[in-house]
Order: C-alpha cells, then sequence, then structure tokens
C-alpha cells in the first residue's frame, strides 16, 4: 500500500507542473512494511519418552503441564539425560539360582547374542532404557514382557533374567550383583555399576534416585549359638573373639544381627571339655564379649538349655543383656515377658521379632507366670499379636525353636506350625533349632526357611543312631534379609563351613555351588541336583534333658 501511494503522489506533482517535464535519473523508492508474525508461540506442554520408568511417569503426571504425545508439539521432553534422577536397576533371576555375580561385559555380550547361555527380558520402558545404552538387542537373546509377568517367565524357565529398577525388587527374585555391585546391599557404589541411568526434564524437580540408602534395612538370622563344650575351648586356648572373625563383616555390618544363644551365662561354670557327652550346658560371662565383637543387636531365647542352670543363672543372663542394651523375645523372667514382641524401627522400616519354644513335652524349659523360662509356642495367641503388631505397620520375623532332625527337613511337626505362623501374616519365618541346615519355602509372600544350622556350636560331624557318620553339621546359612522403604525386598543367601570345632567361614565357590544347588533342590525349586546328598532313613527321637 505504501508503495502505490508514494507512484501516485508523485505522478501527481508532475502533472500540476508548468513547462518541460525534466526527465531524471533519480531511481524509484519502494517502501515495505515490516513483515509482522501471524505465527503464535506454542503453549507449555511435555512429552515423555517411552524409556522413562513407571513411578517417573507417575510423578510427571503431576506435573503443573499439558502432556502431549507428538516430540513435536512439546516445548519440553522428559527423557535420558546427562542430568536428573539416577535411576537404579538390578539384575534378577528366580530365586533359585546359583549365580550370585556377572562382569558386566559377559552381560553386554548376552545383550548383543554374543553369549546364548542365558536370555534377558524386561518391561519395554527398561528395554528402550539400554537400547539407548548398549545399542540394539539381539532379538533371540532380548525381548520385552509386561513387568506383571516378568516373574512368572523366569520362574518358569530358570535360564532367563529379567532387568527390572530397584523399586520392583521382591522376595522371589534373586538379585544378581555386576561387577560385584549389588543395590540390595549396603556397600553398594552406583559409581561402579553398569546398570543405571539418568532421566531429565528442565524445570521440575525430581527424586535424586529411585534408591535411597537411607531407606534400606538389613537384618542377619542365624542359627544356633552355643558357646560351650569344644567351641568354649577353643576360645579358650585362642582367643574369646575367634570364631567370629571370619565372618565378622557378615554380622557386624548389618543394621540388625540376631543371635540365638541358647546358653545362660553362668560365672561359676565349669571349664570347658570338648566332647560331646555334656547336655548341661553354660557359659562363662566372659564369653559375652563374642556376641558383643559380632555386633549383636538382639537375642532369642526359645532355646532348651537356657534353663541348663537353674533359675537364677537365667535372671543373670537376662540382666547381662540388659545391662548391655541389647533386646531380647522368645524367653524371659516369666511367661508374659517371654511372648513380648521386640518393635524396632531402623531407616523407617518397623520390623517386630517374636518367636517360642515348638517342643512337645519340654515343658521344663518353657516359661511360666513365676518362672523364667522360653516362650511356649500358643498359636491362638501368637496369630492375634502378629495380626496386631501387622495392624502397626510392623514386618513380623518369627522364629523358632522347633523338633531336631538330622536331614534337610522339614521334621516331625515343622510344616504345619511354621505355616500356621506364616498365614497369621508373618514376613519371615525362621528355624533357629537346626544343627543340621533344612530347605525352604514360599509360603504365599511369607518366606520359610526350616532350619539355618548351627553358627557357634562344635559339631563338626554328627553319628546316626545307625553308627554312620554325617558331617552336614559343619555347613551353615546365614540369612540376610533386605528391607526398603517399608516393604520386604527378600533374602540373600550367606553360607558359611565350621572349622576348628568353632569358627565358621565363607565357603569357597565350589562348596557354595554345591551347597545351594542341592537344597534347591531339595526345596523343590530345581529339577536337578550335581550330586544329591542321600537321605538318611533313619528317624531320629529327640535328646530329652533331664528335669532340673
Amino acid at each position: 500500500m505504501k508503495k502505490y501511494l508514494v507512484i501516485l503522489f508523485s505522478f501527481f506533482l508532475l502533472a500540476c507542473s508548468t513547462g518541460t517535464p525534466q526527465v531524471t535519473n533519480t531511481p524509484e523508492i519502494i517502501v515495505t512494511a515490516s513483515p509482522t508474525s501471524t505465527s503464535t508461540p506454542l503453549p507449555p506442554s511435555l512429552w515423555i519418552s517411552d524409556s522413562v520408568p513407571d513411578n517417573l511417569r507417575e510423578l510427571a503426571q503431576t506435573f503443573d503441564i499439558p502432556i502431549v504425545d507428538d516430540i513435536n508439539s512439546a516445548t519440553q521432553t522428559f527423557d535420558i539425560s546427562d542430568s536428573g534422577s539416577t535411576w537404579i536397576y538390578a539384575l534378577v533371576a528366580s530365586f533359585p539360582t546359583v549365580t550370585d555375580d556377572i562382569a558386566s561385559d559377559a552381560l553386554i555380550s548376552i545383550w548383543k547374542g554374543e553369549s546364548a547361555e542365558r536370555k534377558l527380558i524386561m518391561a519395554e520402558s527398561t528395554l528402550q532404557v539400554f537400547t539407548a545404552k548398549w545399542g540394539e538387542p539381539s532379538r533371540s537373546q532380548v525381548r520385552s514382557v509386561d513387568s506383571n509377568q516378568l516373574l512368572d517367565e523366569a520362574w518358569n524357565d530358570l535360564s532367563v533374567w529379567a532387568i527390572i529398577p530397584f523399586e520392583e525388587i521382591n522376595p522371589k527374585w534373586k538379585v544378581i550383583s555386576v561387577d560385584n555391585q549389588s543395590p540390595i546391599r549396603k556397600e553398594f557404589d552406583e559409581n561402579l555399576y553398569e546398570l543405571k541411568i539418568t532421566f531429565g526434564v528442565d524445570g521440575f524437580d525430581l527424586p535424586e534416585s529411585n534408591r535411597d540408602e537411607t531407606k534400606l534395612t538389613t537384618v542377619v538370622l542365624t542359627g544356633v549359638t552355643a558357646l560351650v563344650r569344644a567351641t568354649a575351648f577353643t576360645m579358650e586356648t585362642k582367643g574369646v573373639t575367634r570364631p567370629g572373625e571370619l565372618i565378622y563383616d557378615w554380622l557386624y555390618n548389618a543394621d540388625v544381627t540376631h543371635i540365638s544363644n541358647e546358653v545362660p551365662f553362668d560365672p561359676s561354670c565349669p571349664y570347658p571339655t570338648p566332647g560331646y557327652t555334656n547336655f548341661i550346658l553354660c557359659s562363662d560371662p566372659k564369653y559375652f564379649e563374642l556376641l558383643q565383637y559380632v555386633g549383636t543387636d538382639i537375642v532369642e531365647l526359645t532355646g532348651d538349655h537356657f534353663a541348663d542352670r537353674g533359675t537364677q543363672a537365667m535372671l543373670d543372663t537376662l540382666e547381662i543383656y540388659k545391662q548391655n542394651n541389647i533386646p531380647y523375645y522368645g524367653g524371659g523372667a516369666n511367661e508374659d515377658e517371654a511372648r513380648l514382641p521386640v518393635l524396632l524401627e531402623v531407616n523407617g522400616n518397623k520390623i517386630a521379632f517374636m518367636g517360642c519354644n515348638g517342643k512337645r513335652g519340654y515343658t521344663f524349659v518353657k516359661a511360666t507366670d513365676i518362672k523364667p523360662g522360653a516362650a511356649n509356642c500358643d498359636y491362638e495367641f501368637f496369630t492375634q499379636q502378629i495380626q496386631d503388631v501387622k495392624s502397626q505397620g510392623y514386618m513380623v520375623i518369627f522364629t523358632f525353636q522347633h523338633e531336631e532332625c538330622y536331614h534337610v527337613g522339614p521334621c516331625y511337626a515343622h510344616e504345619n506350625d511354621f505355616r500356621t505362623v506364616a498365614d497369621a501374616g508373618a514376613t519371615i519365618v525362621s528355624g533357629s533349632q537346626a544343627h543340621y541346615p533344612h530347605l525352604m519355602e514360599f509360603r504365599g509372600d511369607t518366606f520359610i526357611h526350616y532350619g539355618l544350622g548351627n553358627l557357634f556350636f562344635d559339631q563338626m560331624t554328627y553319628e546316626l543312631p545307625d553308627g554312620s557318620i554325617i558331617d552336614g553339621t559343619r555347613r551353615e546359612f546365614i540369612d540376610r534379609h533386605v528391607f526398603y522403604d517399608g516393604k520386604y525386598f527378600g533374602v540373600e543367601l550367606l553360607t558359611a563351613m565350621l572349622e576348628d570345632f568353632s569358627r565358621p567361614r565363607p565357603m569357597n565357590e565350589r562348596e557354595r555351588e554345591q551347597f545351594l544347588s542341592e537344597y534347591f533342590f531339595y526345596s523343590g525349586w530345581a529339577d536337578l541336583s550335581p550330586t544329591p546328598i542321600p537321605q538318611p532313613t533313619v528317624t531320629l527321637t529327640p535328646i530329652v534333658l533331664p528335669t532340673p
């Protein structure tokens, strides 16, 4: 329009002038307007990558911004980034898996199809994450599976492993460490860990990680401790703390270390004599140093031998625990105290301990309204107690002193009684009585271990009634249970071999593989065992102690 007006005005001036028009070389002046933009800025919107895990995706729903499906129409993106929230993933397999660790290079070889030994499954979002990290996977070795079906697929085919976000760990998974780094351990170093990724979005607050170490609690459960006979003799001659030296880290570094000490401390206890003929048991009070050394946090008193030295020795032992601020359960100064739970809150996880002596006919070892001793297994009472503490948000660890047998078990009434407690709502049910380790099972969501074996006790071998000698009493389970953010994540089976009548040591790789293979087989979780232990055909009668 401005161009048109200028030309018209020039013509008008020429028409009104007099004389001959002068022709000049003055150039035509063209004036144009500055361009006016007709586009408008995009309204704020967010696009979320398929790789973003569910928890972060749900968090994004709370952001004050619309979420769109088309990245080209978004003003912001939520995706893998150099900074933001570090998401930890876990390599997992079905619980009855012997392998404990894999190198990251070997794991990536499986991903690329260079190793056909394993297959990997994961949710689609996780597949997208590691495709971005490691490149396109082998179609024959790696595939996505609905997250609700991962566990079933892995249990149906024990050669299948999975990669899952840390927060999705549950007790029926076994977490396999990568380069000796496991996210369910206290000493985990994410800087050395391959299975992590960072997600970011500008302008919004994200959690630092899906793993918060301050919410992680480890509880170590152990089997029989009886600081007597050959064990005590070794302590006298080689040092009181010697039994715990080779497994010190396992015990001391746990948030809660449980010891089932079956024997009272008695200052008049005679000097120990090695041998297996003495069944009236006691410990010199100086042996308490061993319990302190390994970091004992709670003591179970359900054992048969707590009453061996009479009422005063029991009361004196309880006083030792009180003076050292070590809570006890499963036994006490009277029946009411013996049945009290110990309630703990550690790193935000609420955990309750309770237990009882379930042996039939052992009335003299059990507490009454006027006598100290072990708690009797009143299942109606304990069912109600479990339900009461669960309603307060506690996860219940229930431990037994029960019938004994020298095979993988379960023994006698174990199954009925352990399952009764599991059905009442206990999270973990564990046998503290077994001198010979017993098998395991899942009862719904409850993990049951019928017997862990000895911890500190002198049974290098055991003679069966037919005269045969077995050394299965040397093998020990030490169960490290993991809790996170109010949930039970599962158990790591630590395995030890008794040496020198007193001193457990971590099993070597061959021993551990054999031990786990056999017990997974006997627990009904594996089709084959390399060399199954022949089961004795004899049934052992529990030892009946003399009435004090």
